[in-house]
């Protein structure tokens, strides 16, 4: 069972900033791909940003320059930095971590074969 607990997100307007943030426990956070997936009515899943174990990041091209995630060890915990947001950002923002036996850690495989937490939403007025 992964257990992943979000918090963070809120609302701001067009070209604000909000972080995010996920606590997992010591096994899931050293071990796992790591990540934030989104998803807003009526559109599909979308991968965010993804972390491995040793900090290689990647993030989805909507998101690349403007979103910044990361990982403290210590407490075990994620973050998601997001800067220079935009209205079509807004969306229920999701934490996901991918078991080791997928060889693969990116935004797309955490979308489709991750387990996700409860949900955080962020919400941006133009």
């Amino acid at each position: 069972q992964v257990d992943l607990v979000e918090s963070g997100g809120g609302s701001v307007q067009s070209g604000g900033s909000l972080g995010a943030s996920c606590v997992a426990s010591a096994y899931i956070n050293n071990r796992y791909c790591m990540g934030w997936i989104r998803q807003a009515p009526g559109k599909e899943r979308e991968g965010v940003a993804s972390i491995k174990p040793d900090g290689t990041t990647t993030y989805a091209d909507s998101v690349k320059g403007r979103f910044t995630i990361s990982r403290d060890s210590a407490r075990n915990t994620l973050y998601l930095q997001m800067n220079s947001l935009k209205p079509e950002d807004t969306a229920m923002y999701y934490c996901a971590a991918l078991d080791p036996i997928y060889d693969s850690c990116s935004e797309s495989a955490l979308s489709a074969f991750g387990s996700w937490g409860q949900g955080t939403q962020v919400t941006v007025s133009s």
